[in-house]
């Protein structure tokens, strides 16, 4: 199942939870993991569904502008079933391509959140380093101004803060600094608590690597 890089990062973001497509068969099931240039996307669920039934509104909720738009990037054969899939963010990072179909992970039982387990691993290898990097400066770099190291090294500095309070620090309004955080989530770098954040392991160690780099 693929998904595009936009809609992979809504869906990391918690702004979609549902995408709609035409097979012949079922291609995945609750449990699949899809593995995605934003992080790991679960399959929560999958039903058949009437599209003659959908909406502009249901469109959009797939972050889609209109119905037509949806219905015209269905792919195989008209008449062939319609599926919706609801899905929510699992985590983590690609590490490649996007999957392509089938059940990722060969199993229906998630196991161990994936997340849990990339923010805990601090063993990175200069490969991890170099990607990890290079997705934050282009955040830095695509934004009005930079944010993602800064950010981190804010959470670093004051953990269980408020994040409405750290984001005036970065002149950020909190719903637009919330966002923020859950693509360093994302990547395994910060961990949410009861109030703020704090640093992952995975986090902490990449800024030591940063600093000692200097």
């Amino acid at each position: 199942m693929l998904i595009r890089l936009a809609i992979a990062e809504a869906i990391a973001a918690g702004t979609i939870r549902v995408q709609y497509r035409r097979w012949a068969k079922r291609r995945v099931k609750a449990g699949t993991w899809i593995h995605t240039s934003a992080g790991v996307v679960v399959v929560d669920s999958i039903t058949e569904c009437d599209p003659e039934s959908l909406t502009d509104d249901d469109a959009r909720a797939a972050g889609e502008p209109s119905i037509s738009a949806l219905r015209k990037g269905f792919r195989g054969v008209d008449g062939d079933p319609v599926w919706r899939v609801e899905v929510s963010f699992g985590g983590g990072e690609a590490g490649g391509r996007p999957d392509r179909g089938g059940e990722a992970g060969g199993r229906s039982d998630r196991g161990e959140d994936p997340r849990v387990r990339l923010r805990a691993d601090d063993d990175l290898s200069d490969d991890d380093v170099a990607m990890v990097t290079t997705k934050l400066d282009r955040m830095d770099e695509r934004a009005d101004a930079p944010w993602a190291w800064r950010t981190l090294e804010l959470i670093r500095e004051r953990p269980a803060v408020l994040a409405a309070d750290l984001g005036a620090v970065l002149g950020l309004e909190r719903d637009v600094f919330k966002p923020r955080v859950r693509r360093l989530k994302a990547l395994g770098l910060t961990e949410s608590l009861k109030v703020g954040y704090r640093l992952s392991p995975r986090g902490e160690k990449l800024l030591d690597i940063r600093r000692s780099d200097r």
